[in-house]
């Protein structure tokens, strides 16, 4: 398996894109897990698609764009509906799947979706590349923190996907004085390493275990 932790959306990003042309092939199909959506901003169907549907889906060509500079077709783009999508045809796309891909958002929100989608165990069975931006690099790990900010009050942990567990990451690291906070306390509670991808410049490949910084990364150490 391929774990790719991305700080934003920007995947065809110049200091990105050869590196992950090693692994990222045309001939692939991909899931967008598009789960992690604001439940004051999202509450039909409709207001789904105002944001993934391929007719006026507001991010649907920035990210069906992202993968053709990889050479992936927009017919091989399949979004995980949560309105309009049940447990087999959600799962079948996950299945098909050759790179499931977890947006952005609220990773919580997204982790409660798919429970009750009960699209858990399929995603855990997935054997090919998982990548992710935001939240959908946070969640990648069996075990994440956030800082507080507009949509979290307090730092917390929160339980993720165990597709890792050797570290932490913190997404859209500045060094502000929050952030370095939050770093500490993890280092301090957990023992465990923490890599800042920096905000519009930073990511993370892991394979077989062997983790490759992509771009700006700070590596802090217990």
């Amino acid at each position: 398996m391929i774990n790719i932790l991305l700080e934003g959306y920007d995947m065809d990003a110049p200091w990105l894109i050869d590196e992950l042309k090693q692994v990222i092939r045309p001939e692939q199909r991909v899931a967008v897990v598009a789960l992690s959506f604001r439940d004051n901003r999202v509450h039909s169907l409709e207001d789904w698609e105002l944001l993934y549907s391929a007719e006026r889906g507001k991010y649907y060509g920035g990210i069906t764009g992202g993968f053709k500079s990889y050479g992936i077709s927009e017919q091989n783009v399949s979004f995980i509906n949560y309105f309009s999508d049940n447990h087999e045809t959600a799962a079948q796309k996950i299945r098909q799947a050759d790179i499931v891909y977890f947006l952005g958002g609220l990773p919580d929100r997204m982790f409660a979706r798919i429970h009750e989608l009960g699209l858990y165990d399929e995603l855990m069975c997935h054997k090919g590349i998982v990548m992710g931006y935001s939240a959908g690099a946070v969640i990648q790990s069996s075990e994440y923190y956030l800082v507080s900010d507009d949509d979290y009050h307090e730092f917390s942990y929160y339980k993720g996907l165990p597709y890792l567990n050797g570290f932490y990451i913190q997404v859209h690291y500045e060094g502000t004085p929050i952030q370095l906070a939050a770093i500490n306390r993890v280092l301090s509670e957990r023992g465990k390493p923490v890599y800042a991808l920096a905000h519009g410049h930073g990511g993370l490949m892991v394979k077989d275990g062997q983790v490759t910084t992509l771009g700006e990364v700070t590596l802090f150490t217990p």
